[in-house]
Order: C-alpha cells, then sequence, then structure tokens
C-alpha cells in the first residue's frame, strides 16, 4: 500500500536525478544559467512535481492522477531532448549523456508502467 508520492520507485529515481542535473547545471556558462540550465532544471523537477500533485488527487479521481503521470512522462521524453543540447554543447561528456539519456528514457518506461497498472 502506498501511502505517499515518495513511496513510489519511480519518484525516488527521478527525484535523484533531477538533483543530479541540478547540481550540474549551475556549473554551466553563465550565458546558459538562464536559457539551458533553467530548463532542465525545471523540466527535471517537473516529474517529480507532478507526481506529487497527482498523487494528492487520486483519493478524489484516479484519472486525474494518471493525467499527472502523463505530464511527467512528457517532462521525462523532454530531458532526453535537453540533455543532448548539454552533449553536443560540451555540457555534458559522452558516458554522462548516455546514462542520463538512459535513466529518463528508464522513468519514462515506469512511468508508463504505472499508467498503466494504476486503477
Amino acid at each position: 500500500m502506498l501511502s505517499s508520492f515518495e513511496d513510489l520507485e519511480v519518484f525516488k529515481r527521478a527525484y535523484v536525478l533531477s538533483l543530479e542535473i541540478h547540481k550540474r547545471s549551475i556549473e554551466f556558462l553563465k550565458v546558459e544559467q538562464y536559457g539551458l540550465g533553467d530548463q532542465i532544471r525545471k523540466a527535471s523537477k517537473s516529474i517529480c512535481a507532478n507526481l506529487a500533485e497527482g498523487f494528492a488527487k487520486q483519493r478524489y479521481s484516479s484519472q486525474e492522477f494518471k493525467r499527472y503521470v502523463m505530464i511527467a512522462v512528457g517532462s521525462s521524453d523532454e530531458m532526453r531532448v535537453w540533455l543532448r543540447y548539454c552533449h553536443d554543447l560540451g555540457y555534458l561528456e559522452e558516458e554522462d549523456w548516455h546514462r542520463l539519456r538512459d535513466g529518463y528514457q528508464e522513468i519514462s518506461k515506469m512511468l508508463a508502467g504505472l499508467y498503466r497498472s494504476w486503477k
């Protein structure tokens, strides 16, 4: 039985990745702090925030929770695009890019599974 969004494995994984993204992005060049850096911070945190907000509303509507899960899927897939930019602009080494990209792909799959299995 889940008592909180924090009990969701997908939340835990997304949260860890969002912390890493935040820490890395504040090291970007100043010119990128309000562009690419801000965008990846928002998108990575959006996954966690949508899970939290949706979980709170699921007490009243499971469809509402599922809607928030799909928004989180969109943010997770969006992160893969931003990570490609980070790599191509030299902010991420090849190995880190693959690891983070694959992490967000796994989160997207977990979210899709959560969507399908939710009551």
